[in-house]
């Protein structure tokens, strides 16, 4: 059984940073693509930022420049660093892994909130 356990949301003001992680069970973080999505109150959950097991990076437009995922495959452990955050960023935010063979796995979300 794989858990995906994400933690580090809170609240934080307009131009802050935080540093969300996401910690996994189980044997196929290092072969799995991690991503994280996000989803605000009364909106669809829209991808965020994805990296594949090799390193390779991704990221939805709105958080270019401002967001960096990594993985440390060794920890089974990935984190999105946010920077410049702004209050559209609000959102729970869901680290999920997608092994190249199976289910994606989702974690239980945290939140994020960006207020002054």
């Amino acid at each position: 059984q794989v858990q995906v356990v994400e933690s580090g949301g809170g609240l934080v003001q307009p131009g802050g940073s935080l540093r969300l992680s996401c910690a996994a069970s189980g044997s196929i973080f290092s072969v799995a693509t991690m991503d994280w999505y996000r989803q605000a109150p009364g909106k669809q959950r829209q991808f965020v930022a994805g990296i594949t097991r090799d390193g390779s990076t991704y990221y939805v437009d709105s958080v270019k420049g401002r967001f960096t995922i990594s993985r440390d495959n060794a920890k089974n452990t990935g984190h999105l660093q946010m920077n410049s955050l702004k209050p559209d960023d609000t959102a729970v935010y869901y680290c999920t892994l997608n092994p190249p063979i199976g289910s994606r796995y989702w974690g239980q979300g945290t939140q994020v909130t960006v207020s002054s």
